[in-house]
Parts: structure tokens; sequence; C-alpha cells
């Protein structure tokens, strides 16, 4: 079976009103490395302004201060100098004006006119928070320590990229900033911890001093029914600041605390931490399976044991006889049994996936799930990414794509959605859902007035250094990305009733950029091609 320094002009980044939501798309965050190049150069060309008219100034100043230095040794016979009493009126009246004029000369225009062209295409707040949650759902999912992640020494990355990809003590404060915003004890805890690791070991900060971040820590821990450290983190931020009257306040507050905290038997107190631990480790979550589902992304509790994996075959597959795959068979491997999950290899040529990105990028928007309330398309927290659809009459490579779905398959895709690309960005995801509309769904699909989904096609169109896997949390099962390879399973059994063992999620990418495409095969079109069946789970 198969971030982080801050750069000049920081402080307009984030005042663009327009929501671009940037980092659900890798693809989409490219271009703004682009335009920050563009930026740059037009920044240094304002440098480079700035300098030549500093140095005419400095050439000025130097001859200037050698002459009065001169003159004012003996001023009266300086000036008996007919030539010399000339040019200093001349120097006074004429020349400090001239000066005065170079000296107000503004260079900056060509810049910051670029500048205020590129910002209405920059990133708001809440794109800058919708990163910041990312990394922390990285951090959460793959088990990653704080300073991991700051030292950008993450699973997959090599040395050379991890020069480039370090947080600031700045970084790290902000993102404990963000945590905090949303009440988010825990991972403020976390990265106000890093960022005071990183300014006792040295590092100056531009924006924020240990006083400001024991003040974050004291209260996060507080808040997690920790008072022993909150008053600990409290006591050293009075040594530092004496007069820092929040702090005075809450010492005594928390030493009136413990001291009744104390008071209370040693029996009580273990079975309250043990409450305290539990709350801090499973907060209320609508993901039940959230648990089995990050265990999966991360390799662990794959339930592949040997009889199973002796059921696994690969082979070269001709579609009983399909006329297209008769003398040149595909690749076909199992992933898993059952539900029978299979892989096909070098399905896709390297230069129709590029065309489909190509195609696909200028219309990539913040991919959307079905509401089963409303039965309408909404944007959710728990998909990151952004998709495109592209339909068969739009280019010839779409349409061949389709019929090879369709040749590979044995399904009609005349009656499926277009094909959907994806593009995942910063820790990009879909949590556990499933394709096929459920009983409690009763409009779902209904406009489109052709059944329900009976299968999906998944094709791979990147690699992905780290995460980005299919995991299927019922049944146990991980998928990893492999460009140029589709994955394919029936979402419904033959009887039309919905396979819930299908449910499945895409796991945030850690590393890398993955773009995929799907084809969602709908029931209508089918009824001659895979039989209905009257047992409700054959």
């Amino acid at each position: 079976m198969a971030l982080c320094g801050w750069w000049l002009i920081h402080f307009l980044v984030f005042t663009s009103c327009s929501a671009h939501d940037f980092f659900t798309s890798i693809g989409h965050m490219t271009d703004l490395l682009f335009t920050e190049k563009d930026l740059v150069t037009s920044l240094k060309d304002y440098i480079r302004a700035e300098e030549s008219k500093l140095e005419q100034i400095k050439k000025w100043a130097d001859k200037l201060d050698v002459l009065s230095a001169a003159a004012t040794q003996d001023p009266e016979g300086f000036l008996g100098h007919p030539v010399n009493a000339f040019k200093l009126m001349k120097r006074l009246n004429t020349e400090w004006g001239e000066l005065e004029s170079l000296v107000l000369t503004d260079v900056s225009d060509v810049f910051i006119s670029n500048l205020t062209i590129q910002r209405q295409y920059f990133p708001n707040d809440d794109d800058q928070t919708g990163a910041a949650k990312a990394l922390m759902r990285l951090q959460d999912t793959y088990q990653l320590d704080t300073n991991a992640i700051s030292t950008g020494e993450l699973p997959g990355s090599s040395s050379t990229s991890s020069a480039w990809s370090t947080l600031t003590v700045d970084d790290c404060y902000d993102l404990g900033k963000v945590a905090y915003s949303e009440a988010d004890y825990y991972h403020t805890e976390l990265w106000m911890a890093q960022a005071l690791r990183q300014l006792d070991q040295g590092e100056t900060s531009r924006a924020v001093d240990a006083v400001t971040i024991l003040d974050y820590l004291s209260y996060s821990v507080y808040q997690q029914g920790e008072l022993e450290r909150a008053l600990e983190f409290t006591r050293r931020l009075l040594d530092l600041d004496p007069t820092h009257q929040r702090a005075n306040g809450n010492l005594k507050y928390f030493e009136y605390q413990l001291a009744k905290q104390k008071k209370v038997e040693k029996v009580e107190e273990k079975e309250e931490e043990s409450k305290v631990r539990q709350r801090r480790e499973s907060k209320d979550d609508y993901l039940p399976e959230r648990k089995k589902y990050e265990q999966l992304c991360r390799g662990q509790g794959i339930k592949l044991t040997p009889r199973r994996q002796s059921r696994l075959f690969c082979r070269y597959y001709d579609n009983n006889r399909h006329p297209r795959y008769v003398i040149g068979p595909v690749q076909q491997e199992d992933e898993w049994d059952s539900p029978h999950i299979v892989r096909y290899h070098n399905i896709v040529s390297e230069k129709d996936m590029e065309k489909v990105k190509e195609l696909a990028k200028p219309r990539l928007r913040r991919a959307t799930v079905h509401d089963p309330h409303t039965g309408k398309l909404t944007t959710a927290h728990y998909r990151v990414s952004k998709s495109a659809w592209l339909g068969a009459y739009e280019h010839p490579v779409v349409d061949k794509i389709n019929q090879l779905i369709e040749d590979v398959t044995g399904l009609n895709v005349k009656t499926a959605e277009d094909l959907q690309v994806a593009n995942y960005g910063l820790g990009g995801q879909y949590e556990p859902h499933f394709d096929f509309g459920r009983k409690d769904e009763p409009d779902a699909f209904e406009e489109l007035g052709t059944g329900n989904r009976i299968a999906t096609w998944l094709l791979y169109m990147t690699d992905v250094q780290a995460g980005g896997a299919t995991v299927f949390t019922d049944i146990g099962a991980a998928v990893k990305p492999k460009k140029g390879t589709a994955v394919f399973w029936y979402n419904l059994y033959p009887s039309g009733e919905g396979d819930y063992r299908t449910r499945h999620a895409a796991c945030p990418v850690l590393l890398g950029n993955k773009w995929v495409s799907n084809k969602w095969i709908h029931e209508r079109g089918q009824e001659f091609r895979r039989r209905c069946s009257l047992n409700e789970t054959d």
C-alpha cells in the first residue's frame, strides 16, 4: 500500500477590507510572493534614490565644513578678498535655497504609488487569523511542539528550507494573541511560553517585552485551573515591574485562592486536578471522531492487518476488455478490501494535470460544503481549500479526463458533476464527511435531478512532502497523495443505500502544495452499468 519575519510595510498589510481567503490556497498565496518581490524591487529603487540624494547633501556639507572652518579662523581677512565676499552672498541667497529644495524633494513617490496599487490585493486580518489557526491545527494534528514550528524543523522539511522558515519572538507572541482572542488559553500558554523562551535565550523584540508576555501567561494558565503556575508567572512579572497594577492585584487574589484550595482534602484535590486535566485535554468538540481522525493523519491506528494485507493486490486492469485498454491496460492497486478502494497509477499525464491547474487557478474560490439544513452551498471552517469547477466543454483536456473516468470505471459520467479542482491552503484540510446525501438530507442534490452520488473519483495532481493523506475514519484506512494517481470508491451499495464506511477526510497539509481534482458520479445513467440489488448492504 502505497513565516515569518516582519518587513518594513507590515503595518499596511492588514488594512485591506476585501476578504480574499488567501490562506485557503497555496496556489493563490504564490502570487503574493511575486507581489512582494515586486514591492521589494520598488523599495530598493527608492532606497537608492534616497542614498543618491543624501550623497549630494553630504558632499555639499563636507565642502562647506572645510570652507567655514578656514573662514572663521580670520573672518575679516577671509572676507577681505572680494571673491570670498561675493560667494558668501551667493551661497546664502541661492545655494542654500537649492539645498533646501533638494532636502525637500520627495523621491518616494514611485514606491508609494506602487504600494498603494498593490495594497488592494494584500491579505487582511481574517487571513492572518486564519493562517495562525492553521498553524495551531497542524500543531495539534501532528503533535508538534512550538519549538519545532518556531525553528522550522518540521517532519519532511530540509535544513535549507528550515533556515528561512523560523518564527521570531514577535511572531510567537502574535500567534498567542490570536489564540487568546479566541479564548483558546491552551494555545495561548504554548505560544506565549515559546515567545518568553526565545526572549530568555537572548533574542530581541521590537514590539513586546517579558512583562507583557508574563501577563498573558499568568492569565492563560489561571484560566486552565493552574493556580500555582499562575502565581509563579505573576511573581516573575513583579520582579521585572514591581509597580504593575494588574499583577499586584492578581498576586493577592491568586495567593488567597491558593490558600483556600490547600484547605481542601488531598483526595479531593487530586480528583480536581484530574478533572482539570481532562478539561484541558478534551474540550467540547463538534467532531466526535477527531482523535481517530488525527491519529490516522499521523499514520497511527491504521487497521491494515496482515490478513487484510493478504487480500490486497496489484494488477493490470482492462475493465472487461475495454477497447482502449485491451492492449494497454491500466495499473490498478487495491488500497482497501471492504469497502473496495482502488488506486490507478500513472493514469493522467503531467501535461494534462498542468493544464487542469492552469485552467482552474484564475477561478479558484473558497471551497463550499452542502448545508443539510438549507440545502445550499456554504463555506465552512472545517474545509480549508479553494476550488473551481471545469465543464467538459471548456477545454479538450477536461473532456479527455471525463472520458478516461468513464472508460476506467465503466460508469456514465454524463450525469456526473463537473470536474472539481481543489488547491489546499496553509494547513489545508477537509474534516470527516460523507460524499453522498444521507436520509436526513432529503433535498440533497435534488436540484441536479440525477440522484445521489454513487461513486467518487479523486485524482492527486501533486506529491505532498508531509501530511495531506485521505483517511477513512470508520475503517481505519489512509491513502497517501501520489502525483498522477487516482483513487476510486463507491459511496452507495448497489441497493442505493449509503455506505457509511466511506466517511473520509483530507488531512491537513503539513508541508507542500496539494492539488487534487475529483469527479462525483451520480446514480442516473448507471441503471444498466451497476445493477441494483434488493439486499440493503449488497
